[in-house]
């Protein structure tokens, strides 16, 4: 599918709260990116709701369409295919986008291509650098963590994925335990600057050369550690339990992160994923790799949340490929990570 033109790919994300539109330009250079998200909307009930959510979607998804041609001064006919989010996700929300996409599809006559998300979320790095491999990406969001190895384009390989609690889940549940305003995770990122991480908490390494994750036992210990100090009339000041918490996270995230580049002998790290925002987690994972003389690649933080020009991104190799989709396509909440 190459040709001496650039190549336009259409991105269209709308798996969770956020509705994105994106124009890219061979996979690597954004021409537009618009995102409509539904944060403030979803505050007053802390967490997304997804009839809301679906709702939402529809009211936006024809407007930021049509601002992201606009912004990238393109029209449909100059796009060469559109890659949309098919899962995993919020059912409803997924299907909005891929409803969209299939119409716009079937009417201009476009090749479609099903995207997974979280391979989105990876290839967001590949907007800022070129990749290199073999790779290991770090994918923290709040329904996902996991250690991917990358041995080419499009090939992916789970090392390690969590067992119970995602990173990102676990952040919530705490925000909302220290009675913080959702989304928890850039306030326990705040808060966790202003104290000390002196209150003990567990690690779970998991099994001897496990890449697997866990933070239900953190996130429980949390809770456990703020009950029994009501229970004796005492006050665990906010800042400290954040800085401890986010410590035990960041330590195993990084360690884990670390021992598979050197195991794979990894050319680049990657971090992706919206946790990938965490100033804590970026600053040690930079230090650590800066240590072992391993390059990282960090996406700024307007890629990090979900956003259409990952899934264009990632859409880009399908599109070589000559992988696409049918007028069938559906969306699927759980769908896994296989290769593009």
């Amino acid at each position: 599918m190459k040709s001496g033109r650039p190549t336009l790919l259409l991105g269209i994300e709308t798996s969770c709260d956020e509705t994105s539109a994106a124009v890219v330009q061979d996979g690597t250079t954004i021409l537009s990116n618009v995102i409509a998200s539904q944060a403030e909307i979803h505050k007053r009930f802390g967490g997304v709701v997804p009839e809301v959510a679906s709702r939402r979607h529809v009211e936006n998804i024809t407007l930021t369409v049509e601002e992201a041609l606009r912004q990238a001064d393109k029209k449909l006919e100059d796009i060469a295919a559109i890659a949309v989010t098919h899962g995993p996700g919020l059912v409803g929300a997924l299907l909005v986008g891929i409803a969209a996409a299939k119409a716009i599809s079937f009417a201009r006559g476009i090749p479609l291509i099903g995207v997974h998300h979280i391979a989105g979320h990876i290839y967001a790095n590949r907007l800022i650098t070129e990749l290199s491999f073999p790779l290991i990406a770090l994918v923290v969001s709040g329904g996902h963590t996991e250690l991917v190895l990358m041995r080419e384009h499009g090939s992916f390989e789970i090392l390690g994925r969590t067992r119970d609690d995602a990173a990102g889940e676990a952040y919530d549940k705490v925000a909302r335990a220290l009675a913080l305003p959702y989304p928890g995770g850039p306030q326990i990122d705040r808060l966790s600057r202003e104290g000390m991480a002196s209150i003990p908490l567990p690690r779970a390494w998991l099994e001897p050369g496990s890449y697997d994750f866990s933070f239900s036992g953190l996130k429980s210990a949390v809770l456990n550690t703020l009950h029994n100090a009501k229970q004796r009339g005492e006050t665990i000041p906010p800042a400290d339990l954040a800085a401890s918490f986010q410590e035990s996270v960041v330590e195993v995230l990084v360690e884990k992160t670390i021992r598979a580049a050197t195991e794979y002998k990894a050319q680049q790290v990657l971090l992706a994923g919206g946790v990938a925002a965490n100033q804590a987690l970026r600053d040690q994972l930079a230090a650590r790799c800066a240590k072992a003389e391993l390059p990282l690649v960090i996406p700024p933080l307007c890629l990090c949340t979900d956003n259409a020009a990952m899934i264009a991104a990632a859409g880009h190799i399908s599109y070589l490929r000559g992988k696409f989709a049918s007028l069938d396509l559906n969306g699927v909440p759980g769908l896994p990570l296989s290769d593009l």
